[in-house]
């Protein structure tokens, strides 16, 4: 081997040895910036890793949240006691005195129908039917005036917490000065939730009780919202803040179906009353014209069934005329 080539052999041979000894040389620099990023990389995707799972985590605490309250609040709202819709109604007439009135009622419906010269039979089926029917529309009737003026106050009420949670306060000093400067029916209302608290209920529990004197949505959003927070953490004041804009908003779409149903409601009683009115109107020119619907039995048949069929029509226009928002 000639000595040239014998050199150049050697020169590679160190050259590489060095390369391999000295990293500094070929750029060890900027390998070590290289580790250096990869571990940089690595301790990103961990604590992006941990993020995804405390969300999950979060996630599926506030699903399991949202389940047990929506089950145990359908648990409630399936009982419908006569105590129940008296409550629900704000009537603090006990059940058994109800019945007595509704019983009174139904005696002197009764009566009526009787001085009247009705068939003894019809007089008592109409006298049921007026004993039960009477009754249940004015519940009805009270239970929705009662949930309507509660409706009208409880976002100024959430509005008045998130200010109070915004300063400083906590929840149940929020509570307790929602109960003192907001309307009624609310203010009456987070007193009994108080109430519930001076006995040993938690939060969560306390604000059950709003629902089970007004079963309706906007009061779930409201206690799901305050469970969520208490079982998982979070932004309360935040969170209630977009409860009451979503309440406000409700509010402002149920005025505008109102305004938009207004014709066709008023159609339905036109419609539904215009029977009745030619009835007194034919009675009041002819008294003796209609005397055989009351005096002879296929008369009294097509005087029933006609009312039988005015209150399925006037049921059907009722349905059709309620909107759910």
């Amino acid at each position: 081997m000639s000595p040239l080539v014998l050199a150049i052999l050697v020169i590679i041979c160190v050259g590489a040895l060095g390369a391999a000894l000295v990293p500094s040389i070929v750029g060890g620099g900027r390998a070590e910036k290289r580790f250096k990023a990869l571990q940089g990389d690595q301790q990103v995707r961990r604590v992006d890793q941990a993020a995804s799972r405390s969300r999950d985590s979060r996630r599926r605490v506030v699903q399991d949240a949202l389940k047990t309250q929506s089950a145990a609040l359908n648990a409630k709202r399936a009982k419908k006691t006569l105590r129940l819709r008296l409550f629900q109604a704000g009537i603090k007439t006990p059940p058994r005195i109800w019945v007595r009135n509704c019983a009174i009622l139904g005696g002197v419906l009764f009566l009526v129908f009787v001085v009247l010269q009705m068939h003894v039979v019809f007089a008592a089926v109409f006298a049921l039917a007026g004993a039960y029917v009477v009754p249940n529309i004015f519940i009805g009737n009270r239970r929705k005036a009662f949930q309507s003026a509660y409706l009208d106050e409880l976002p100024n009420a959430v509005e008045a917490i998130v200010r109070g949670v915004r300063s400083g306060l906590p929840l149940n000093d929020s509570i307790r000065l929602v109960s003192k400067e907001v309307k009624e029916p609310v203010r009456s209302e987070f007193v009994r939730v108080l109430e519930q608290q001076s006995i040993g209920k938690s939060m969560t529990e306390a604000v059950e009780v709003l629902y089970e004197r007004v079963p309706l949505a906007e009061v779930n959003f409201f206690i799901v919202v305050i469970t969520v927070q208490q079982q998982a953490g979070g932004n309360l004041s935040e969170a209630l803040g977009n409860l009451a804009r979503v309440l406000r908003n409700r509010k402002k779409m149920k005025a505008k179906v109102k305004a938009m149903s207004a014709e066709a409601k008023a159609s339905a009683m036109i419609i539904g009353a215009l029977p009745l009115f030619v009835i007194g109107a034919v009675s009041v020119v002819s008294p003796r014209y209609l005397e055989p619907l009351v005096t002879t039995s296929p008369g009294v048949i097509a005087l029933v069934s006609a009312f039988v069929m005015l209150l399925t029509g006037s049921f059907v226009m009722y349905r059709m005329i309620q909107f759910d928002y």
